[in-house]
This record gives structure tokens, sequence and C-alpha cells, in this order.
């Protein structure tokens, strides 16, 4: 491992600040609502978005200001998602124009995101009022404001930063997310916001993104729901001072690596903070036939329903583990499969070559009472290995549901 993770966030990185405020589009004002990261330098910048055909006025708006590979400041709000609007697409580019404004810069290098309930006109008059004074707040120490202004039924802020060396000089990558429920594997309802001062070409570091995102974020499934807003964009602002990565190679190799640290941790923190979820749950998949198998059976166990509901029992269900694996469309021979759980008070192995062996029901129990558990699967038919990401499914989960939108 090259890298380490280091106290920090969204403005760990040289040359970004950020801040976050309550600009009235959620009802609490408690609550922050409105967010902004900055940089100093226009940055090369990319993004990946999610699958669901229907997509977010902002997330068309960011896909044509990031078409030349380039962006300089985010602009979010939560409490609206600002989708299945007829109106969408000119609020969302009204909020880079204001931006564009009040930082001075192009309104084509600003990143807009929305993230709340679909189909509720976004009222334009607050964000209006708000944009200026959210770039009055911005500072280095931010980070942990805007973090909390993206929340929607999160409970947590998610903010993470690591250090690693590329070309001899120190590069610093930092995100914050959001992210708890509709989420589902190829992006969820999450959005991410990454900075680097690495100095990365924009085509290398679509090709980064892209590879940290489907070994992480695309990973992640708390309900199989996917959503209509996600986004994870990158901005790096070259301010290491490292020799530009233009192709792959050793520092590209260290780069992927560090980025793809940061949006793990994010991952699994959107995984244990899952609506109504009490525990983190991480499938490890090893001696697949190939990767697209291991995470085929990793996503397909983590998805299951009746198993995250024997989590939340601490039930030591292990036959939801089988047959997941078995309608996941892999190839497997269910016949090596073994399966173990795992938790900080321990291992037990409950299932050797698809058949059930004898286990301490007492043991199990407590391991499976820990809010974080491995399920971990031998397929003994190969060497590639994954990780998906999921929570325990909860009675609380139902009643965060039953009355989201009123």
């Amino acid at each position: 491992m090259s890298y380490k993770f280091i106290d920090g966030s969204v403005t760990a990185a040289k040359g970004f600040k950020a801040s976050g405020i309550h600009c009235g589009i959620r009802k609490n004002k408690s609550k922050r609502d409105i967010a902004l990261i900055f940089c100093e330098k226009r940055c090369t910048a990319a993004a990946v978005y999610t699958t669901n055909l229907v997509q977010s006025s902002p997330i068309t708006i960011t896909r044509k200001n990031l078409a030349d590979g380039y962006a300089q400041a985010v602009i979010v709000n939560s409490g609206n998602a600002n989708t299945c609007n007829a109106d969408g697409d000119l609020k969302a580019q009204k909020m880079c124009d204001l931006t564009a404004q009040a930082l001075g810069i192009s309104a084509d290098d600003v990143i807009v995101g929305s993230t709340g309930v679909i189909g509720q006109i976004l009222p334009i008059e607050p964000i209006e009022k708000a944009v200026p004074l959210l770039a009055a707040e911005l500072s280095e120490d931010g980070a942990s404001n805007a973090a909390e202004a993206i929340m929607t039924t999160d409970t947590v802020k998610k903010e993470v930063a690591v250090e690693t060396t590329i070309g001899g000089k120190t590069v610093k990558i930092g995100g914050i997310s959001k992210g708890s429920g509709m989420i589902h594997p190829n992006m969820a309802t999450m959005l991410c916001f990454v900075t680097t001062d690495a100095a990365i070409s924009a085509g290398m570091i679509q090709k980064a993104v892209k590879t940290a995102a489907d070994n992480t974020f695309n990973m992640i499934s708390i309900d199989g729901d996917t959503s209509t807003n996600d986004t994870l964009s990158v901005m790096a602002s070259g301010l290491a001072g490292n020799e530009e990565i233009i192709a792959e190679g050793e520092d590209y190799n260290a780069f992927v690596e560090a980025l793809t640290a940061v949006c793990r941790e994010l991952s699994k923190m959107m995984a244990k903070d899952g609506e109504g979820a009490t525990k983190l749950l991480v499938c490890k998949v090893s001696g697949a036939k190939t990767e697209k198998d291991a995470k085929g059976v990793a996503k397909s166990v983590i998805c299951s329903s009746l198993l995250k509901a024997a989590m939340f029992g601490a039930d030591a269900n292990w036959g939801r583990v089988l047959c997941a694996i078995g309608y996941s469309g892999c190839d497997v021979d269910v016949h090596k499969v073994d399966v173990s759980f795992a938790s900080e008070k321990g291992t037990i192995d409950v299932c050797r070559n698809g058949a059930g062996i004898e286990f301490s029901e007492e043991l199990a129990k407590e391991i499976l009472i820990r809010d974080e558990i491995d399920i971990i699967v031998s397929l003994n038919d190969g060497d590639a290995y994954a990780e998906a990401y999921g929570c325990d499914l909860t009675y609380d989960y139902v009643k965060i549901n039953g009355d989201y939108r009123t």
C-alpha cells in the first residue's frame, strides 16, 4: 500500500476551499442545504453518472460542462433532486451561472448537483441569495460544512482524505459524499465530490475515475433501487507539482490506488449508513474464474433481501448466501463453495463444498451481532477476487421510505 489515510476532506489537496450553509430549500433551518467547492486554478476533471434512463437535470448540465475535461467549482443542493421537472435544465444552468458570477469563472467550468425529492420544482430564489454568501464563506476549513450540506437521509457526514507519493511529490486526494438509500450497483442515490492536487491529464483522470468507481461505488447496494442523480466527480489542480500523468505506468497506478482507497472508504461509509441500517456488510469473494464472476457473486449476495434480513437478526443462515450465489448468473461450481462469517469477535465456518457443516450457533450469534460483518465466500475455482458493500434490512428502512416525500 503506497498511500496513507490523513486528517482531511475535500479541501485536503492544495488549491481547494469549500463552504456549506442553509439557504431555505429545506424547511428545517438547522440543516445546511447548499454547498460550494472551489479551486484557485482551473482543473482537469472527470465524472461518472447513474445508468438510470431517468437522469437529473444537473447531470445533463454537468455532462455538457465536463465535455472539455475541465472544471473549477462544484455547486450542489440537498432537499430537492431537480429531476423530472420541465424547467430543470434551466434551473441547473442558472446554478452554474450564479456560481460563475460569484467566483469570476466561466459557467462552463461548474459541476452542478442536486439531491432529494424527485419531481418537485426546485426553487431558484433561495439559491440566488445563497451563492454570494457561499462564495464569501469559502475556506480550507469549510469541507465539513459542505459535507453536511449535501446530506439527505444520511445520519453521518462522509469525508476522507489520503496522501501518496507520485513522481517524488506528495499528492493528496480528498472527498465528500452522501448516500443512504436508493442505492444499488451502477451508481446510486449518491453524490461524491473528490479533489486532488495531482497533475494528471483529462483523458487519464477520466480513465482513473471509471476504474475506481467500478471497484467501489458500483459495488454498493442498499436497497436495489438505482437512482436518477448519481454523480462521482474528480477535479485535479496539479498543484502538487508532480510531472503530469499522461499515460499508464507507475505514477498512474499510484494515483488510481489512492483514488480507489478514497472511493472505497466513502463506499463503506455509505453502506454502513444505509437507511435504517444497523450493520455494514462486506461480501469478500475469492477463488473466482474471472473478476466479472467475483463481482457478480459479491453483488448478488449483498443484494439479497433475505440475507440482509438474516444479518439484521444475527442469524447465520448461510443457505441464503448459497441461494444468492446460485441465481447470480455467474460461472460457479456450487459444489466447491465455502462460506464463513466474520467480525471483530472472530470467524466461523458455516459451509464447505456447498454443504452445511456443524458450527456453534452461540458463537455465530456473537459474531453477527456486531456492526461490521464480513461474508466470506471462497469459490475455489480460480484466482479472481472482489468485494461488495451493503447493509442489513431493518424495520426502520420501511418507516423511513413510507413517508419520505410527505
